[in-house]
């Protein structure tokens, strides 16, 4: 068989078998797969590695269009209560709201009818 290469050689020559295993082949590192499992495995660190900023980024994103839908409730509360503000700041409006509370003017007889249909 040639010269041997590794002291284990000699055996395996003796028994008709060539070196690394009983069929003959030398074991060899196979870089190609080898390489192939390490880009794999750097793929599949980076896809980790954005995962959870892409899921916070999600959660987010749905909690910035909740709190929109609480801005334009609040925005349109606020416009109604300027409406009522100003429309209290009116002339007469403070003896309207005391009249739709049943109160009088010091003075005046109030009168109260009873037994109409509402």
């Amino acid at each position: 068989m040639g010269t041997p290469n590794f002291p284990g050689d000699r055996f395996f020559a003796a028994e008709g078998r060539g070196p690394g295993g009983p069929n003959g082949w030398l074991m060899r590192i196979r870089w190609d797969r080898l390489g192939r499992w390490a880009l794999i495995g750097v793929f599949a660190l980076v896809l980790y590695l954005y995962v959870g900023p892409l899921l916070t980024w999600i959660g987010t994103w749905r909690e910035a269009g909740r709190q929109r839908a609480t801005v334009a409730t609040l925005r349109a509360e606020n416009a109604r209560l300027k409406a009522k503000e100003r429309a209290l700041r009116a002339p007469g409006a403070l003896e309207r709201e005391a009249r739709q509370l049943g109160l009088v003017k010091a003075g005046e007889r109030a009168y109260v009818v009873q037994g109409l249909p509402r």
